[in-house]
């Protein structure tokens, strides 16, 4: 049996029924036990001054791409929610691209789950950005 409870399929059809307010933002470009990447797919709406993404887009594709990474392993759960959240911002994206979220899980416990984001320019070999997120999950 594989660790992973659901698809890049069921992950879509789940954000798109349980989170409507982001469906269509971001994308899952690949799944796999070790890795989960998604895109967020940058408009103006996601821009600040400056022409750079805000600092709130890219937190936002983080939290995204850990939620997914956990759903992945545990399915459907909605409940599970952010508990902590450290984000280190080391460059500025570049402008008029897209921004790749690589995560990782690195524990899945009963209670929390602990994972890493690296966040990319698309195109860009340098990261722009780091976080470590702590997720809670709800019992049974």
């Amino acid at each position: 049996m594989s660790a992973l409870e659901m698809d890049i399929a069921g992950l879509e059809a789940f954000l798109a029924r349980d989170f409507p307010q982001v469906d269509g933002a971001f994308v899952i470009e690949a799944l796999t036990e070790e890795e989960l990447v998604v895109r967020l797919r940058v408009t103006d709406a996601h821009l600040r001054p400056g022409g750079t993404v805000s600092g709130p887009s890219m937190f936002a594709l983080a939290d995204v791409g850990i939620y997914l990474a956990i759903l992945a392993r545990l399915g459907p759960v909605a409940l599970a929610v952010t508990t902590s959240c450290s984000i280190d911002f080391m460059r500025k994206p570049a402008a008029g691209v897209d921004l790749l979220a690589k995560t990782r899980m690195l524990k899945m416990g009963r209670v929390l789950a602990v994972g890493d984001v690296l966040i990319f320019s698309e195109g860009q070999a340098e990261p722009v950005a780091r976080a470590s997120m702590t997720y809670a999950i709800p019992p049974g």
